[in-house]
């Protein structure tokens, strides 16, 4: 959500920053909205004023004994309170119009985001280690998996395509991921563990974003709840509402949970293989914070993320997002891209968010700086790390041998009971 004072003031600037995102200017619309609300709701406090007034004076002319005084002004009344409802239905629409309208336009970029149409404008910042050289030709994950454990067939028979069963060791080896990323996130990298509800309601999707402008990507229950897209949603509103204490900030959460997505707008990609699911964990990190740290937390929470990677020992690089690639209600993203030796480039294993106070705002999010009598709203952040399945895919492929097995990294031997190699059935 926008600061319509802030649009107020400086509209070309609002325009400008729209223009980055690859939008039309919206100012003019939204202030005409804005200044049609603001004239109705003055019309409704000065005849609220108003028939407040005359029924005064009607006690008084008619203390005074001055009947055509006061029949004048209950007549005032009558009309006055006649036209209040449709004054206040219209206050009503027009406030409802403005959200609806601020609500659909995305988050502004920050300053140092590149500008750029697609994920070819994006700007890679660094690299870390390098890719491995095989002896042999190496496999996608997809085709030695099932061997392994990743039942491809159960899954699809059960639910569909973009579901996928894992068993035995395929099994272990994704809970030793999501139990190695949960320790480190939370005794190492400072994330208080957090076990949310999976299922919310629309104000929660609201406030992070997701409603109403991506309902088709989500799964909606029969008695009007929605399965979460990521923890992001439960983690980040457990502030809504909320004024938070100074002294606890920055609040910085993880919670592996399930996530579910339609993944309607990715027809036709990564239709094979354990990429791309409806159903699939993830270790969510969120922060929230004043605004003069976000930029900080930014930061650190990416460098959390990228450690799991580094010590699972799989090549990555860092992007920055440029502003036609970044997420809806983000202002600035890095991604982490995994190397996937079958596929011979990176991919996307974490997003990491910084939201500035847009979602705050949604979701009236706040806190009352150090001796200020007035409440701001907060910053909110949000990445993963990382997403299970697609680390699962990257230990698999990256640490693949020619007979088919795979080296468990040395991180994750303790989590699979001194195992240390996976074997083909």
């Amino acid at each position: 959500m926008h600061d319509i004072r802030s649009i107020r003031e400086n509209p070309a600037a609002f325009d400008a920053a729209l223009a980055r995102r690859g939008l039309a200017p919206l100012s003019a619309e939204i202030l005409a909205i804005d200044e049609k609300s603001r004239a109705i709701k003055t019309q409704l406090q000065q005849g609220q004023a108003r028939r407040n007034e005359a029924s005064k004076l009607i006690g008084q002319a008619m203390a005074a004994r001055d009947m055509t005084t006061a029949d004048a002004l209950k007549a005032e009344v009558a009309t006055l309170k006649d036209q209040m409802p449709a004054l206040e239905a219209e206050d009503r629409d027009t406030g409802d119009a403005l959200t609806a309208l601020l609500a659909a336009i995305p988050n502004l970029p920050a300053d140092d985001v590149p500008q750029g149409a697609d994920e070819a404008d994006n700007v890679e910042c660094t690299r870390w280690g390098t890719p491995r050289t095989f002896d042999f030709t190496p496999q996608d994950h997809a085709d030695f998996g099932p061997a392994l454990g990743l039942d491809f067939e159960g899954g699809a028979r059960l639910s569909g395509a973009r579901f996928t069963a894992l068993r035995g060791q395929m099994a272990r080896l994704h809970r030793a991921l999501a139990q190695y990323m949960l320790d480190t996130q939370t005794g190492t990298n400072g994330y208080e563990e957090t076990i949310v509800p999976l299922l919310v309601k629309d104000d929660a999707l609201f406030g992070t974003g997701q409603l109403p402008k991506f309902a088709e990507d989500l799964f909606k229950t029969t008695d009007g709840r929605w399965l979460i897209p990521t923890a992001e949603v439960s983690l980040t509103n457990l502030v809504a509402n909320q004024i938070v204490p100074t002294d606890s900030l920055p609040l910085r959460l993880t919670a592996l949970t399930p996530c579910f997505r339609s993944e309607a707008g990715s027809a036709g990609r990564d239709t094979r293989g354990f990429i791309r699911q409806h159903q699939f964990e993830k270790v969510e990190l969120v922060a929230i914070c004043a605004p003069e740290d976000s930029t900080a937390e930014h930061e650190r929470m990416c460098a959390a993320a990228e450690g799991i990677l580094q010590a699972l020992a799989l090549p990555y690089r860092k992007v920055l997002l440029c502003t036609g690639d970044m997420g809806f209600g983000a202002r600035k993203t890095y991604d982490l891209e995994v190397w996937l030796p079958s596929q011979d480039t990176y991919r996307e294993i974490s997003s990491v968010s910084n939201c500035g106070d847009f979602q705050a705002r949604r979701m009236n999010a706040r806190y009352k700086p150090e001796g200020s009598k007035q409440t701001m709203f907060l910053h909110t952040l949000n990445g993963s790390g990382l997403a299970v399945g697609r680390t699962l895919v990257a230990v698999l492929e990256n640490y693949q041998q020619a007979d088919g097995s795979v080296i468990v990294p040395d991180v994750l031997v303790p989590y699979m009971g001194g195992v240390t190699t996976l074997q083909p059935r």
